[in-house]
């Protein structure tokens, strides 16, 4: 499984902004069923807009490869192999997702949303991108985080590697909610403030989803 949201994150901050890849299209809306999203512009129209820090968000276009509506093979071309993991997404039932970005000065936020067909893809999926990136950036994660809700798992990150591509003070938040997993980060000016932060972020989130 990959480090989706670190290799994106890291990606960010390292290059920038630069031009979209051309000819990727938004999907065109089509109807919830049960209430949850029918397709991934469904899902974006759930995608919190702003961030309590007030930091400027980055249009999905500026980026490369774009943020905005994610595909299953958008997600597993972020894996070193991308078959393999095309093959667990499926696997967990993967239907499709949302990235977006708010970016100032060397802060950074992201909220990555996904969609599966039931609650345990979801949930493997979650704790997937939890293992995988506290492998990377270090530390101990809380498995049981006072502040959020249980599925929930944090990360701060109070000095991170030269490696790591991180320019900061970070915390994660990985969450899986009914068919949902919410994924955020926060660069900061230290952990503990990126932490409060991601903590509220996910609040929101969760807040405007439905269960299923």
């Amino acid at each position: 499984m990959t480090r989706r949201l670190g290799l994106v994150l890291v990606g960010l901050l390292a290059t920038g902004c630069s031009a979209a890849v051309p000819g990727t299209a938004t999907p065109v809306a089509t109807a919830s069923v049960g209430g949850l999203p029918g397709d991934a512009a469904g899902l974006g129209d759930l995608v919190l807009t702003d961030v309590p820090s007030g930091l400027p968000r980055v249009p999905d276009d500026e980026l490369d490869p774009p943020a905005g509506p994610k595909t299953l093979d958008d997600v597993a071309g972020y894996a070193d192999d991308a078959q393999r993991e095309a093959d667990v997404l499926t696997d967990y039932g993967y239907r499709w997702g949302w990235e977006r970005f708010w970016r100032e000065e060397g802060g950074l936020t992201s909220v990555f949303l996904d969609q599966f067909d039931g609650t345990t893809g979801a949930a493997s999926y979650a704790a997937d991108l939890a293992r995988n990136d506290t492998d990377y950036y270090g530390g101990n994660p809380d498995r049981t985080p006072a502040q959020l809700p249980d599925g929930c798992a944090t990360l701060s990150v109070d000095e991170p590697a030269e490696e790591s591509g991180l320019t900061g003070p970070a915390a994660f938040a990985w969450c899986a909610h009914g068919p949902f997993t919410v994924s955020v980060a926060v660069v900061g000016d230290t952990s503990d403030a990126a932490l409060a932060e991601v903590e509220d972020l996910v609040d929101e989130q969760l807040d405007r989803l439905p269960r299923g």
